[in-house]
């Protein structure tokens, strides 16, 4: 994945819904997904998609595109996946 950084992208629809989802102000919303997954503390492969978790957030990336398909906040739901994909 980082070494395929450069490869990131976004749709518009995507932008939108990571600006409302995560309450975001930046214009560049790519510049700031790469940011984010470069300052990640979990990337990882499962199936069709990378997941990056860092920063409060957790990133998902269509791992043959590099398309951001979506961005949360992490609560207690995605740390108990976490959790679970850790202790695979």
């Amino acid at each position: 994945m980082i070494d395929n950084i450069d490869k990131i992208h976004i749709r518009v629809s995507g932008a939108e819904r990571i600006r409302r989802n995560l309450n975001l102000q930046a214009d560049d919303i790519v510049s700031w997904c790469i940011k984010t997954v470069k300052h990640a503390d979990i990337i990882f492969r499962r199936g069709k998609n990378w997941y990056a978790y860092g920063c409060g957030v957790a990133i998902t990336i269509n791992a043959n595109s590099y398309t951001v398909i979506t961005a949360h906040k992490i609560n207690a739901k995605v740390r108990i996946s976490e959790n679970l994909i850790m202790n695979v």
